[in-house]
């Protein structure tokens, strides 16, 4: 799959789910080690966030936003997704007063796993979103064409919000 990086056509490696079938399974670190795997998550609706680089002004907005509606929406579980290290996401978290569910993605596991691996980034995530419903099937998936835009937030709450 290609998207591009500020007009740059960019490669991003691996097999993306597909809308309908059942979600990748995964098991990520949070920034507390504890382990959180999408099968835990059953009966709860999933919405994952993943961005390529905490530190960055775009990743940055976006997993604000995510935290600020997706958060507080009973019945949704918002996970957020990066290759950052642990380090770097508990000192975001703590230096902006946050407190939510941090994945890091150390062993490229769900890179592998959701076909988000992009080289030309130091094997960093593609921006996307994903929605899970309570049964583990994937309903909505937003793989953005362009990295240094957000996703489109609102989508992805309303498909979050239909599964309630």
């Amino acid at each position: 799959m290609q998207v591009t990086l500020k007009g740059e056509i960019i490669e991003v490696l691996g097999t993306q789910p597909v809308v309908g079938e059942k979600a990748p399974a995964f098991s990520l670190y949070n920034t507390k080690d504890e382990k959180v795997s999408l099968d835990d998550l059953r009966g709860s609706v999933v919405l994952i966030s993943v961005f390529p680089d905490i530190n960055t002004r775009v990743c940055d907005n976006q997993t604000r936003k995510f935290n600020e509606t997706a958060a507080n929406i009973e019945g949704v579980t918002l996970l957020s997704v990066s290759r950052n290290t642990k380090e770097e996401l508990a000192d975001w978290c703590s230096a902006n007063g946050i407190d939510m569910q941090m994945l890091h993605d150390d062993n490229g596991e769900f890179a592998e796993a959701y076909g988000l691996k992009v080289p030309q980034m130091g094997n960093k995530l593609a921006r996307s979103v994903f929605v899970i419903d309570k049964e583990g099937v994937l309903t909505y998936m937003e793989i953005v064409p362009e990295i240094s835009t957000e996703p489109d937030e609102a989508a992805a709450l309303a498909a979050a919000k239909n599964l309630l």
